[in-house]
């Protein structure tokens, strides 16, 4: 095999790599989970599958609580959990609207029941954010037209963020930036 043959298979074998890939990546997008580099992490929902529609019950036009979350397989060192619920599809100067952020979820807990409470603090410890309608706790979907798509995100840290109650999506991402050891998503979809 002449040097001109070798060198012309590694091309080949390097951009079969990267179509494969980008296959993969846009698979996870369709069903709306993705796993991260740091192996099996992973959310899910009992209420939901990936990509899959939410149940009315957890919308604004429902009861307007919060759908049970499940998680497993976080990274070594995880000492606390975020957790935003963001609608990427909302219009707006700031890009995804935020219906939920609970953030200091002690890193020993694994799941989150349906229902959580709109106050500040939780009786496992953790936090609860000020979401974009201005209030505490999670607030459903409901969007003005249309279906939109929502991610339930998770963020494995290695620090407690030591925020307090209440805090803003932006101050939430700044204490975050530095310490995240892995995220994972699910993504539900809904339409008034």
């Amino acid at each position: 095999m002449n040097k001109n043959t070798f060198l012309g298979l590694g091309i080949s074998l390097l951009l079969l790599v990267i179509f494969a890939s980008g296959c993969t990546q846009q698979n996870n997008q369709t069903t709306g989970q993705s796993v991260n580099q740091s192996g099996g992490f992973q959310i899910t929902s009992t209420a939901f599958v990936p990509g899959g529609q939410i149940p009315q019950k957890y919308t604004a036009n429902g009861d307007n609580i919060s759908p049970p979350l499940a998680w497993t397989s976080a990274p070594q060192k995880t000492k606390s959990f975020t957790i935003t619920c963001e609608d990427p599809d909302a219009s707006g100067a700031d890009g995804a609207f935020f219906h939920w952020i609970v953030f200091d979820i002690p890193g020993n807990v694994t799941k989150l029941a349906e229902g959580i409470p709109n106050q500040r603090t939780l009786d496992n410890g953790a936090k609860q954010g000020t979401n974009d309608l201005g209030t505490i706790g999670y607030t459903g979907p409901s969007p003005p037209s249309g279906t939109h798509r929502y991610a339930f995100k998770i963020y494995a840290l290695d620090v407690m963020l030591n925020l307090d109650a209440g805090a803003t999506k932006d101050q939430v991402n700044n204490a975050m930036q530095g310490h995240i050891l892995g995220q994972t998503q699910i993504t539900g979809k809904y339409g008034a």
